[in-house]
Protein backbone atom coordinates (compact mmCIF):
# COMPACT_ATOMS: atom_id res chain seq x y z
CA UNK A 1 0.00 0.00 0.00
CA UNK A 2 1.47 3.60 -0.76
CA UNK A 3 0.45 6.70 0.09
CA UNK A 4 1.92 10.29 -2.38
CA UNK A 5 5.17 11.66 -1.77
CA UNK A 6 3.52 15.07 -2.17
CA UNK A 7 0.77 17.23 -2.94
CA UNK A 8 0.12 16.70 -6.79
CA UNK A 9 -2.94 18.71 -8.87
CA UNK A 10 -3.86 17.74 -12.48
CA UNK A 11 -6.37 19.82 -14.97
CA UNK A 12 -8.88 18.81 -17.61
CA UNK A 13 -11.54 20.74 -19.79
CA UNK A 14 -14.72 18.40 -20.47
CA UNK A 15 -17.31 19.63 -22.46
CA UNK A 16 -16.27 22.88 -21.29
CA UNK A 17 -16.25 22.22 -17.89
CA UNK A 18 -13.21 22.63 -15.94
CA UNK A 19 -11.79 20.62 -13.86
CA UNK A 20 -9.04 20.52 -11.27
CA UNK A 21 -7.92 17.28 -9.01
CA UNK A 22 -5.55 18.33 -6.50
CA UNK A 23 -4.85 15.73 -3.71
CA UNK A 24 -2.33 15.37 -0.80
CA UNK A 25 -1.01 12.65 1.64
CA UNK A 26 -3.09 13.33 5.61
CA UNK A 27 -2.67 11.69 8.57
CA UNK A 28 -5.92 12.75 10.31
CA UNK A 29 -9.08 13.66 9.49
CA UNK A 30 -8.66 16.91 10.31
CA UNK A 31 -5.54 17.16 8.09
CA UNK A 32 -7.48 15.99 5.17
CA UNK A 33 -10.75 18.71 5.93
CA UNK A 34 -8.26 21.70 6.61
CA UNK A 35 -6.67 20.70 3.01
CA UNK A 36 -10.41 20.93 1.62
CA UNK A 37 -11.00 24.25 2.55
CA UNK A 38 -7.47 25.14 1.76
CA UNK A 39 -7.83 24.52 -1.85
CA UNK A 40 -11.57 24.84 -2.52
CA UNK A 41 -12.46 27.40 -4.83
CA UNK A 42 -15.65 29.64 -3.75
CA UNK A 43 -15.97 30.78 -7.08
CA UNK A 44 -16.32 27.34 -8.29
CA UNK A 45 -19.70 25.15 -9.61
CA UNK A 46 -18.43 22.39 -6.99
CA UNK A 47 -15.49 21.14 -5.14
CA UNK A 48 -15.72 17.58 -4.20
CA UNK A 49 -13.86 15.17 -2.01
CA UNK A 50 -13.02 11.75 -0.79
CA UNK A 51 -10.48 10.73 1.79
CA UNK A 52 -9.31 7.15 2.85
CA UNK A 53 -7.27 7.19 6.18
CA UNK A 54 -6.67 3.31 6.98
CA UNK A 55 -9.98 1.68 7.38
CA UNK A 56 -11.78 5.07 7.75
CA UNK A 57 -13.29 7.22 4.34
CA UNK A 58 -15.70 10.08 3.71
CA UNK A 59 -16.62 11.80 0.69
CA UNK A 60 -18.87 14.66 -0.30
CA UNK A 61 -20.84 15.16 -3.52
CA UNK A 62 -21.11 18.86 -2.65
CA UNK A 63 -24.03 19.84 -4.63
CA UNK A 64 -24.03 17.05 -7.48
CA UNK A 65 -26.51 14.25 -7.52
CA UNK A 66 -25.84 12.01 -5.04
CA UNK A 67 -23.26 9.71 -5.82
CA UNK A 68 -21.23 11.24 -8.94
CA UNK A 69 -18.28 12.68 -7.90
CA UNK A 70 -17.31 11.99 -4.32
CA UNK A 71 -17.84 8.30 -4.60
CA UNK A 72 -16.13 8.19 -8.30
CA UNK A 73 -13.16 10.46 -6.07
CA UNK A 74 -13.26 7.44 -3.71
CA UNK A 75 -13.05 4.80 -5.99
CA UNK A 76 -10.16 6.49 -7.77
CA UNK A 77 -8.01 6.48 -4.55
CA UNK A 78 -8.69 2.67 -4.22
CA UNK A 79 -8.30 2.35 -7.78
CA UNK A 80 -4.93 3.28 -7.62
CA UNK A 81 -3.76 1.58 -4.04
CA UNK A 82 -3.36 4.53 -2.19
CA UNK A 83 -4.59 5.32 1.40
CA UNK A 84 -3.73 8.21 3.55
CA UNK A 85 -4.91 10.48 0.88
CA UNK A 86 -7.18 13.39 0.30
CA UNK A 87 -8.46 14.32 -3.04
CA UNK A 88 -10.52 17.29 -3.86
CA UNK A 89 -12.11 17.77 -7.46
CA UNK A 90 -13.39 21.27 -8.48
CA UNK A 91 -15.45 22.08 -11.01
CA UNK A 92 -16.58 25.19 -13.05
CA UNK A 93 -19.67 24.08 -15.02
CA UNK A 94 -19.28 25.09 -18.79
CA UNK A 95 -23.05 24.99 -19.82
CA UNK A 96 -23.46 21.86 -21.09
CA UNK A 97 -24.86 19.15 -18.81
CA UNK A 98 -23.18 16.19 -18.64
CA UNK A 99 -25.76 13.40 -17.02
CA UNK A 100 -24.90 11.11 -13.54
CA UNK A 101 -23.11 9.08 -15.84
CA UNK A 102 -20.95 11.64 -17.25
CA UNK A 103 -20.22 13.21 -14.13
CA UNK A 104 -18.79 9.87 -12.89
CA UNK A 105 -16.61 9.43 -15.52
CA UNK A 106 -15.72 13.26 -15.34
CA UNK A 107 -14.72 13.38 -11.76
CA UNK A 108 -13.61 9.48 -11.24
CA UNK A 109 -11.69 10.00 -14.54
CA UNK A 110 -9.53 13.42 -13.03
CA UNK A 111 -8.97 12.17 -9.97
CA UNK A 112 -7.36 8.88 -11.18
CA UNK A 113 -5.48 10.67 -13.74
CA UNK A 114 -3.76 13.11 -10.93
CA UNK A 115 -3.05 9.85 -8.89
CA UNK A 116 -2.07 7.50 -11.43
CA UNK A 117 0.83 9.92 -12.36
CA UNK A 118 1.90 11.35 -9.00
CA UNK A 119 4.77 10.10 -6.96
CA UNK A 120 4.20 7.81 -4.67
CA UNK A 121 5.57 6.64 -1.18
CA UNK A 122 5.45 3.35 0.16
CA UNK A 123 3.56 3.26 3.60
CA UNK A 124 5.83 1.29 6.39
CA UNK A 125 4.35 -0.83 9.21
CA UNK A 126 5.42 0.73 12.62
CA UNK A 127 5.60 -0.45 16.10
CA UNK A 128 5.91 1.79 19.17
CA UNK A 129 7.75 0.79 21.99
CA UNK A 130 8.58 1.30 25.68
CA UNK A 131 12.31 0.97 26.57
CA UNK A 132 12.69 0.68 30.72
CA UNK A 133 16.77 0.99 32.00
CA UNK A 134 18.53 2.09 34.62
CA UNK A 135 20.87 5.11 34.99
CA UNK A 136 23.99 3.53 33.91
CA UNK A 137 22.78 2.18 30.43
CA UNK A 138 21.66 5.87 29.33
CA UNK A 139 24.48 5.83 27.15
CA UNK A 140 24.52 2.40 25.47
CA UNK A 141 20.76 2.60 25.02
CA UNK A 142 20.50 6.11 23.23
CA UNK A 143 23.81 4.68 21.18
CA UNK A 144 21.30 1.78 20.30
CA UNK A 145 18.37 3.71 19.15
CA UNK A 146 20.88 5.66 17.16
CA UNK A 147 21.95 2.91 15.08
CA UNK A 148 18.12 1.85 14.49
CA UNK A 149 17.17 5.35 13.59
CA UNK A 150 14.27 5.37 16.26
CA UNK A 151 12.18 8.18 16.62
CA UNK A 152 12.25 9.25 20.55
CA UNK A 153 8.75 10.05 21.24
CA UNK A 154 8.77 10.45 24.86
CA UNK A 155 11.35 10.02 27.57
CA UNK A 156 10.56 9.83 31.77
CA UNK A 157 12.68 9.78 34.45
CA UNK A 158 12.10 8.35 38.30
CA UNK A 159 14.47 6.84 40.86
CA UNK A 160 14.93 3.33 39.11
CA UNK A 161 16.10 5.13 35.86
CA UNK A 162 14.45 6.04 32.85
CA UNK A 163 11.61 4.96 30.30
CA UNK A 164 11.74 5.96 26.94
CA UNK A 165 8.82 5.41 24.19
CA UNK A 166 10.06 5.25 20.32
CA UNK A 167 8.47 4.33 17.24
CA UNK A 168 10.42 2.83 14.30
CA UNK A 169 9.75 0.22 11.26
CA UNK A 170 7.82 -3.28 12.61
CA UNK A 171 10.61 -4.94 10.59
CA UNK A 172 13.29 -3.58 12.96
CA UNK A 173 11.76 -4.69 16.64
CA UNK A 174 12.90 -7.85 16.84
CA UNK A 175 16.67 -6.90 15.77
CA UNK A 176 16.31 -3.54 18.01
CA UNK A 177 15.55 -6.22 21.29
CA UNK A 178 18.26 -8.12 20.80
CA UNK A 179 20.10 -4.77 20.25
CA UNK A 180 19.26 -3.63 23.53
CA UNK A 181 19.93 -6.66 25.23
CA UNK A 182 23.47 -6.85 24.23
CA UNK A 183 24.15 -3.27 24.88
CA UNK A 184 22.79 -3.14 28.55
CA UNK A 185 23.70 -7.44 29.47
CA UNK A 186 19.82 -7.85 29.27
CA UNK A 187 19.31 -4.79 32.18
CA UNK A 188 16.89 -2.84 29.77
CA UNK A 189 12.85 -4.14 29.59
CA UNK A 190 11.10 -3.46 26.23
CA UNK A 191 7.75 -3.58 25.82
CA UNK A 192 5.78 -3.58 22.48
CA UNK A 193 3.01 -0.99 23.30
CA UNK A 194 1.35 -1.77 19.48
CA UNK A 195 1.57 -1.70 15.85
CA UNK A 196 0.21 0.33 12.93
CA UNK A 197 0.41 1.61 9.87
Amino acid sequence: MDTLASKVRHEVEIKHSRFIAQAMPVTSPEQALAFFKEVSDADATHNCWAWRLDGEYRFNDDGEPAGTAGRPILSAIDGQGLDRIAVVVTRWYGGIKLGAGGLVRAYGGTAAECLRTAPRQPLIAMSDLEILFGFEDTGAVHSTLMQFAAEKTSEHFDAAGSTVNVRLPLSEVDRIKVALRNATRDRAQVRVDSNAL
